[in-house]
């Protein structure tokens, strides 16, 4: 479980590339105290470290999540969100974050509004219905708030903050992005589904 508030950016050192799987080994501010077997978000993708040494980890991505999110797509030397996983002391400064990406969404606009920026994001269209406006939504694994919401794609507001820390800062219209909805109305619509049945 995370926060969706990122700790760090991260650099992709490698990526080992096998039919079913790939294996990432990234570099990034999130290994003090990390040891094999404890999980790490990369954009928002919850990942088990396989190996820890000095600043980097190693990490495998299965054909599920390759077909997924954007990892598949990560390259040497791209820069990715990091996040290690909440711990029972850790604040909830963000929202429940279960790093399991629902979907890949795109940048379709960004326009700046003074220190910040707005971004409007194309969504699945199967996703929509777990969005709602002044809601809770992770974008490549950071802990967001839907300012707008219309047919097929949200509008979100990136504070100062947000754009130095994390990938959003340097995303542009035409970026995939990872996306994760509230975990709160998946678990409603299944509990509703299942009374009307």
């Amino acid at each position: 479980m995370f926060t969706g508030i990122i700790e760090t950016l991260g650099t992709v050192e490698t990526v080992d590339a096998a039919d079913a799987s790939s294996g990432l080994t990234i570099k990034g501010a999130v290994t003090d105290g990390t040891v094999v077997g404890d999980s790490i978000a990369v954009n928002g993708v919850c990942l088990t470290a396989t190996t820890v040494d000095g600043e980097a980890f190693t990490a495998d991505v299965m054909t599920e999540t390759l077909r997924r999110s954007t990892l598949g797509d990560l390259r040497p030397g791209d820069v990715v969100n990091l996040e290690r996983a909440a711990t029972a002391t850790t604040r909830l400064g963000g929202h429940l974050v279960q790093g399991h990406v629902d979907g890949v969404g795109r940048l379709t606009k960004r326009e700046p509004a003074g220190a910040f920026d707005e971004v409007t994001i194309a969504l699945p269209e199967d996703l929509l219905a777990y969005v709602v406006e002044k809601g809770s939504i992770a974008v490549d694994g950071i802990s967001l708030t839907v300012a707008r919401l219309d047919e097929s794609q949200i509008t979100i507001g990136l504070i100062p903050e947000t754009l130095q820390r994390t990938t959003l800062g340097r995303r542009a219209a035409g970026d995939a992005v990872n996306i994760e909805v509230d975990v709160i109305a998946k678990y409603v619509e299944r509990l509703l589904e299942a009374r009307l049945s």
